[in-house]
């Protein structure tokens, strides 16, 4: 399928009376909005034909449902009172845009080089990135927000699938809570990993909902790592970054592979 035919198929899908089709032809996305506010959401064309050569139908499907769910999550106003238990971090790439599309900065702290950690208030079946006009509104500290959401993150369950490749074990978290990769920020769950390993600690994040933690034994590790971490991020909905990390001493450091077996 072309950009112009998915272009079409997803105008068909989401057509409603009171929104906009925007396309931008330079940057080949389809921006959805809602024609009273002016909000809403943009999505890249290239990337969702890319899903479809591989899943079809599901595909689009699945990009009509989150562009739907986002579209009625804008339709409220964002409040946290009563909704502390709803507040959480999201971990998105430094690509990832720092302000809404009215222009208002989102609330967001730097992860690493390739990470940020932005906040959400989870709404069911969908979230809202929280934005710092929000926070000003509610009269509510960035600190809090940070507390509140890390607090609400270490509720949650983390049971991981185990696999060995070649020596290595490798344990993946797949909720589907909108939080696998979020986890990445759970010290506690960090820590208790670091002491049950055997080797070298490696975790990766390729896209919002997988979290990877690895027992790296020997140099191949290395190599299914990154092999297992670029098929994630390029098969994701929401990628975050292809790269992995070795956690030592509460500190996450990039490994980036040279070549086969080899590591630096």
């Amino acid at each position: 399928m072309d950009s112009k035919k998915m272009r079409k198929e997803l105008e068909q899908r989401l057509k409603h009376p009171d929104r906009n089709f925007i396309f931008d032809r330079e940057k080949d996305q389809l921006r959805i909005e809602n024609k009273q506010t002016g909000s809403g959401i943009t999505v890249s064309l290239p990337g969702i034909i890319a899903k479809w050569n591989e899943q079809k139908e599901k595909a689009i499907d699945e990009t009509v449902y989150y562009v739907e769910e986002g579209l009625n999550a804008m339709k409220g106003e964002a409040t946290f009172s009563g909704q502390e238990r709803n507040i959480f971090p999201v971990i998105r790439s430094t690509s990832f845009p720092d302000e809404a599309e009215e222009g208002v900065p989102f609330f967001f702290d730097n992860h690493t080089a390739e990470t940020r950690i932005y906040y959400a208030l989870d709404m069911g079946k969908t979230y809202r990135l929280i934005d710092k006009k929000v926070i000003a509104k509610e009269g509510w500290e960035e600190s809090q927000i940070r507390e509140t959401a890390l607090f609400n993150l270490r509720s949650l369950s983390a049971d991981f699938k185990k696999d060995e490749v070649a020596g290595n074990l490798f344990y993946f978290l797949n909720s589907n809570d909108g939080y696998d990769a979020s986890r990445i920020l759970n010290e506690r769950l960090l820590n208790t990993m670091a002491d049950q390993v055997e080797g070298s600690l490696a975790i990766a994040v390729p896209h919002q909902d997988v979290l990877i933690i690895a027992d790296i034994r020997n140099n191949t590790g290395y190599d299914i790592l990154a092999q297992m971490t670029m098929s994630f991020f390029t098969s994701g909905r929401v990628p975050i970054t292809a790269l992995s990390f070795l956690y030592e001493d509460g500190e996450l450091e990039p490994i980036f592979i040279l070549g086969k077996n080899k590591k630096q």
